[in-house]
């Protein structure tokens, strides 16, 4: 079962995301709210898997509602749902360790199939945004993490993961097990001195923005 939690102000939206979820065999939404100014203790009553936030929140904004999760609830998963495109909303919401990011005209089956993407270890964007996010360090990328003394496949598996690619994704892509890839990414954790998938994307655009 995955247990969703949703911040979103929008009734409407709101609500339809609550029945879309309960509806999903295996999938439930254990929390719904309409801003931050709880998320804590409700967050810790419902023990979500993953979050499905709003950024443009009344009160405190969804930036700032993912570090306040990921600070109380590390495990957590955080997938952005949003209106907005620019570069500066997607760069800050993943630095602060969204793990996901999709619009609000995404289709709600692709809403579905985004949340079980990202619990089964993927980092799903809409394609608009995987697009910027590609190419705001598609030039840069060997400076980007060129002081960490990563192998050439742990590049490559690093910028799949940056690519957006599950585990399984980029074990069929270099044709190797997934035990394998899970080996290679502990070393680049390791490398980069950090603990999750959206830290590690997290340093390669904090690294590029500092080469660019």
């Amino acid at each position: 079962m995955i247990r969703v939690a949703i911040i979103e102000d929008n009734n409407n939206l709101r609500s339809s995301l609550e029945n879309l979820f309960n509806k999903i065999e295996g999938m439930k939404c254990v929390v719904s709210l309409t801003n931050l100014l709880n998320v804590v203790s409700e967050i810790s009553k419902a023990l979500p898997d993953i979050v499905l936030m709003d950024i443009g929140l009344p009160h405190i904004s969804g930036i700032e509602g993912v570090r306040t999760v990921k600070t109380n609830f590390p495990q957590i998963l955080v997938m952005m749902f949003t209106v907005f495109e620019d570069d500066e909303k997607i760069f800050d919401a993943i630095r602060a360790g969204a793990s996901g990011y999709i619009l609000k005209k995404t289709p709600p089956e692709e809403i579905v199939e985004a949340i079980r993407d990202l619990y089964h270890g993927g980092a799903p964007m809409s394609a608009s945004i995987a697009r910027k996010v590609i190419q705001s360090f598609q030039s840069e990328r060997p400076a980007a993490i060129q002081d960490y003394e990563l192998t050439a496949r742990e590049k490559e598996i690093l910028y799949s993961l940056v690519d957006g690619l599950s585990y399984k994704k980029i074990a069929e892509k270099h044709f190797v097990s997934i035990s394998t890839i899970r080996t290679h990414i502990c070393n680049i954790y390791e490398k980069l001195h950090v603990n999750s998938k959206s830290q590690a994307v997290a340093k390669v655009l904090q690294n590029k923005s500092q080469n660019s």
